[in-house]
């Protein structure tokens, strides 16, 4: 039996009693804003960083250091106190000890600060010691307010994570409360910890907790504020363990549940589609699509993502699963997170499978009310057997017949709503006990590779196929930093480009002036090129454009009546146009790693020498630094992924499937990673042998965030 059992977390309120002027529900409101709803949360809000109040430097001595980068205290009597107006108001206070006198400015203060620092106060504060116009000075120090010969604490003061109106004391006293009250009973199993575990040392939960909360004098500040102390290892190695309980638990749910099988059958659409293409599958492709038709005979729901750099051929694969579907006597439905990348999807389909005799309907939000409805009834009864569009995809007013496949391109720019609402579109208008638990097959499709690290923590449920081979005839890439000050050299070389048949995109970060920012913007490069470049037939594409407009220069573009497109992100993903030989890319220190590659590869698709420039406006922040120098070392995007990840962290690299809320706190994918791996092992044997451990453990950890896992 496992060494907990308690299934529960207590569920007191999460804030301490207040005062009796207090708004309890002001501060519970602000605490909620952190995650802070029960006792258990209070205790696992742990500190950010700590400050060393246990030991006082005379004056002299803080001086002596000033600009060491140290914070020190110091403790001293106030002996002057003023507000001054030049040059702006700010308080003015002066203490002094035995050794010397020092200044503490205030920008932003309030009137009670000036009464608290009267003069004749004792005060003990901490800060950063820097010269000033008339000394040595603190500007904004940490104050306290101290009895003559008071004494110092022993142990180390927790900072925490923090949000408005909510100050550090009441979060020391609230976490202080919590501890007090909430007993946090081991979870893991003693079996576990006696045996696959043991190897890792792990000390008491409880004990850890204490420890992170007030580390006592000696304890390695070196080791608590990176994170490598043994009580930090005992607390991520917790937070893994959730994730994947919950992980292997949701993988478990969705076998439970029934999905319509689809045998491949030869001499149907599957066998025409093939036939028609006129190109050949790469290995890759042809391995992935057994992957994907072996999960979709089962009749358990398939929950796969197929990754693939830009340009390896995904939607050849996505298309040759619809089909399958569709021979099965299903529809299919195809979702892409913008309105260009989901027409293109449309145009290529529709190009591909309307000859062989396949209703294919374009549902998005720029259709007109009348062809929404009109579409909207072609998807419910069934004639339309395979659906591609936006998010209008997943609206009330529309209803399936008999979706068997679901496939979302760029999964990780949907939130995990959107994508369930897609699979819950199953059977709508099937009245039977059997639709409750049926769901259709889910594909899900990336062009921006996940590294493993990425892939064993959050997508650990989903089983994963890679395209990591190109297409042939695809050429190699060059790419260039340019300095902005050199833009006349790059738009004699749109020129040449265009004057040798090429054509050319420049892509732009804004839309509208930013002084803020001073970026060249869509509009203004624009106009700029068409004075530059009277010869040549220049277009202009954004999001602010109507869908029609929009429409009409892409096509044109793709028709190669206009020679140089100007866009902005919208034209990121998706838009296919082999006479494309030159990327400019305006202001690239703006833009993420995955971002660059995504539009980079929009050229090199046909078997022209393609070049992609990145104009960059000086200086450069190390990271704009070292992703432009990514870019131009490599155009393997599972390279790019790693860096990326290492550059931004897996909350920002995995976007909007977090829905705002980071899953892994205090875990960290770069120096952790060895950690996941017994994680998964103790996750397999709670949930075959400690089923109460295994609730213990979850309720503690996600509470009732464990949904966001499960799409």
């Amino acid at each position: 039996m496992p060494a907990a059992t308690d299934a529960a977390e207590p569920t007191q309120e999460a804030s301490p009693k207040p005062k009796a002027a207090a708004k309890p529900s002001t501060a519970a409101a602000r605490l909620a804003k952190l995650g802070l709803r029960r006792s258990v949360d209070l205790v696992l809000h742990l500190p950010m960083r700590y400050e060393d109040e246990t030991s006082i430097l005379t004056i002299r001595d803080a001086i002596a250091r000033a600009g060491a980068g140290m914070a020190a205290q110091v403790e001293g009597v106030v002996t002057s106190n003023e507000v001054t107006f030049r040059p702006r108001r700010q308080l003015v206070v002066k203490i002094a000890d035995e050794t010397g006198e020092l200044t503490l400015r205030f920008l932003n203060f309030y009137g009670s600060q000036t009464k608290q620092m009267a003069e004749g106060a004792r005060l003990r504060v901490r800060g950063d010691v820097r010269g000033g116009f008339f000394g040595a000075e603190m500007v904004h120090p940490t104050v306290r307010p101290v009895a003559e010969g008071e004494g110092l604490p022993d142990r180390l003061t927790p900072v925490y994570p923090a949000t408005a109106g909510i100050s550090q004391a009441y979060l020391r006293k609230a976490i202080g409360g919590a501890l007090q009250r909430t007993p946090m009973p081991e979870t893991l199993p003693q079996p576990l910890l006696r045996g696959p575990l043991a190897r890792l040392r792990l000390a008491p939960l409880a004990e850890c907790l204490r420890l992170l909360h007030n580390p006592p004098q000696g304890e390695s500040e070196a080791a608590l504020a990176d994170r490598s102390h043994p009580a930090w290892q005992r607390i991520k190695f917790d937070e893994l363990l959730a994730q994947q309980i919950s992980l292997r638990r949701s993988q478990a749910a969705r076998r439970e549940k029934t999905a319509p099988s689809m045998p491949r059958v030869q001499g149907k659409l599957l066998t025409r589609f093939l036939g028609a293409l006129p190109f050949g599958l790469t290995g890759a492709q042809q391995r992935v699509v057994e992957e994907i038709a072996a999960d979709m005979t089962r009749p358990h729901p398939m929950h796969r993502l197929l990754q693939g750099d830009v340009g390896s051929g995904k939607t050849v694969v996505a298309a040759l699963a619809a089909c399958q579907a569709i021979d099965a006597g299903y529809q299919a439905a195809l979702m892409a997170p913008t309105e260009i990348l989901a027409e293109q999807h449309y145009r290529k389909l529709s190009a591909w499978l309307a000859p062989l005799g396949v209703p294919v309907v374009w549902l998005a939000g720029s259709l007109k009310a009348r062809e929404k409805r009109e579409a909207a009834a072609r998807v419910e009864s069934g004639e339309a057997q395979l659906v591609i569009g936006t998010h209008a995809l997943i609206q009330d007013t529309v209803r399936f017949a008999r979706l068997g496949l679901s496939v979302v391109d760029e999964q990780h720019r949907f939130g995990v709503a959107q994508r369930l609402a897609l699979r819950g579109k199953a059977s709508e208008t099937e009245a039977s006990a059997v639709a409750d638990e049926r769901v259709p097959h889910q594909l899900m499709m990336s062009a921006t590779p996940i590294p493993r690290t990425l892939a064993m923590t959050y997508y650990a449920d989903l089983d994963v196929s890679v395209i990591d081979e190109l297409p042939p005839g695809r050429t190699p890439i060059v790419t260039r930093l340019v300095n902005d000050a050199r833009r006349d050299e790059v738009i004699d070389r749109v020129h040449h480009a265009a004057a040798e048949g090429r054509q050319v995109y420049w892509v732009c970060p804004l839309i509208e002036e930013s002084e803020a920012l001073q970026l060249q913007t869509a509009v203004e490069t624009y106009e700029t090129l068409v004075a530059a470049l009277p010869d040549l037939r220049v277009g202009l594409v954004h999001g602010r454009l109507p869908p029609a407009e929009k429409a009409a220069v892409m096509d044109d573009f793709s028709a190669g009546r206009l020679q140089v497109l100007v866009a902005t992100t919208v034209i990121e993903v998706g838009v296919d146009v082999p006479n494309a030989s030159l990327m400019v890319i305006e202001h690239a220190e703006r833009f993420g790693l995955a971002q660059l590659h995504q539009l980079r590869g929009r050229v090199g698709r046909g078997t022209a020498e393609s070049v992609c420039l990145l104009m960059y406006q000086a200086p450069l922040s190390p990271t704009a630094r070292e992703r432009l120098a990514t870019m131009r070392e490599t155009t393997d995007g599972f390279e790019i992924a790693r860096r990326d990840l290492q550059i931004r962290g897996p909350g920002e690299f995995l976007g909007a499937r977090q829905s705002g809320e980071a899953m892994l706190r205090f875990a960290d994918l770069e120096t952790d990673a060895w950690l996941v791996e017994y994680a998964q092992e103790a996750a397999e044997a709670m949930l075959a042998h400690f089923p109460e451990a295994v609730e213990a453990h979850l309720t503690r950890w996600l509470g009732g965030r464990e949904h966001f896992l499960k799409a």
